[in-house]
């Protein structure tokens, strides 16, 4: 009687608006999608409706990470990061090169997992277990205590950048340095974190692509190069531009179905929204991403316990940092590194990934009565 009492009230404490706020940013991708993946012979969109189909195996992901305990998170997480990383390893040998970039698992005829999607997720859980120990430094962690946390940090990183695939290697990078900065960390070794990454940022610029770095000199003048590296960034400030306050209207944007946008249904899928949307469709937007930030920070707040306050975080900061850089990028305010829109660009693993992430956040949420 006690486990179904238990088992009502966890249930009673489902957060809907979360789910209804998920499955509002979906709806909104499957809209954008078929405009910008709109195929005028087939008079459909066939990346929109692989998209569907990702969603409903997303929306699966969710209710189940929901449901699952807390505790078997924090008693797995180890497996989950390992596995994690030896796919990242296997990609190198057996990885599906698409765009010259080798990201992909082939797991069947019709289905392509993208293993850095959800290593994110086993870095954020990992970490949580490390800053989340009862045994943590209290006055603030020193670089000899952050050895282990960064060394594990580095693995993910080094092996997504190899790919090669910046984008998602910066993201692992900052979801880790906003989860170390909340755990606390002493202004010496701040001073020294900072030396050390000054020091690194020369061979870090010698180790990219020529592509990746002609796109981050051309980043404050991509008129330079209108036709190079500054062509991503210019058509996609035009099609941002041309959208003013209410859009041209659903299939009307001319930079989209003419087909000046690149990357138009995966990193640049906003520019297609604001193009055709205008500034009414891109704030709403965006006021969807604020509220899954606001109920992951008060999922956060409300934990009793480290490790799911952490896990919280550490989900939003993961949804934070897509949202500022890729929004960033297509506005031009930051270097084009090829960072999607979670749940609104293509592409399956993604969705899943976020909604599996945000299911963590849910059954956090609705356990938070029951955490010692």
């Amino acid at each position: 009687m006690r486990t179904r009492g238990l088992d009502r009230r966890i249930l009673g404490n489902f957060d809907w608006k979360m789910l209804l706020a998920l499955l509002s940013i979906c709806g909104v991708s499957l809209v954008t999608l078929y405009s910008a993946g709109f195929n005028a012979d087939l008079q459909s969109s066939p990346q929109m409706r692989k998209q569907a189909i990702a969603m409903g195996v997303g929306t699966i992901a969710f209710v189940f990470c929901s449901l699952v305990n807390t505790n078997f998170w924090r008693r797995w997480c180890w497996v989950l990061f390992g596995i994690g990383c030896c796919a990242l390893m296997i990609l190198d040998f057996a990885g599906i090169v698409a765009k010259g970039s080798r990201r992909w698992l082939e797991l069947g005829p019709y289905f392509r997992l993208q293993p850095s999607e959800f290593t994110k997720i086993a870095l954020v859980l990992v970490l949580a277990r490390i800053f989340g120990s009862e045994d943590a430094p209290k006055d603030g962690y020193s670089l000899k205590q952050l050895l282990v946390p960064l060394m594990l940090v580095c693995l993910p990183v080094v092996l997504v950048a190899l790919q090669p695939d910046l984008g998602t290697a910066l993201t692992h990078l900052l979801i880790a340095i906003s989860m170390i900065f909340v755990a606390g960390v002493r202004l010496g070794t701040v001073v020294r974190l900072g030396f050390l990454g000054l020091a690194s940022a020369y061979p870090l610029w010698m180790v990219l692509h020529d592509y990746q770095r002609k796109r981050i000199i051309t980043f404050l003048a991509p008129e330079t190069d209108p036709l190079g590296s500054g062509y991503h960034a210019i058509q996609s400030q035009i099609a941002v531009g041309s959208g003013t306050f209410f859009g041209k209207g659903f299939l009307q944007g001319t930079q989209t179905q003419l087909r000046f946008l690149p990357e138009q249904t995966t990193d640049f899928i906003f520019s297609v929204l604001a193009e055709e949307w205008g500034f009414v469709g891109s704030i709403l937007v965006l006021a969807l991403y604020a509220f899954l930030l606001y109920r992951a920070f008060s999922a956060s707040a409300r934990c009793k316990d480290r490790f799911p306050a952490f896990v919280c975080f550490g989900v939003s900061m993961m949804l934070f940092w897509h949202v500022i850089i890729n929004i960033g990028m297509v506005i031009g305010v930051v270097p084009v590194v090829g960072i999607t829109l979670p749940l609104l660009s293509y592409g399956g693993s993604s969705v899943v990934a976020f909604m599996s992430a945000f299911g963590l956040v849910a059954g956090i949420s609705m356990r938070r009565y029951f955490f010692a």
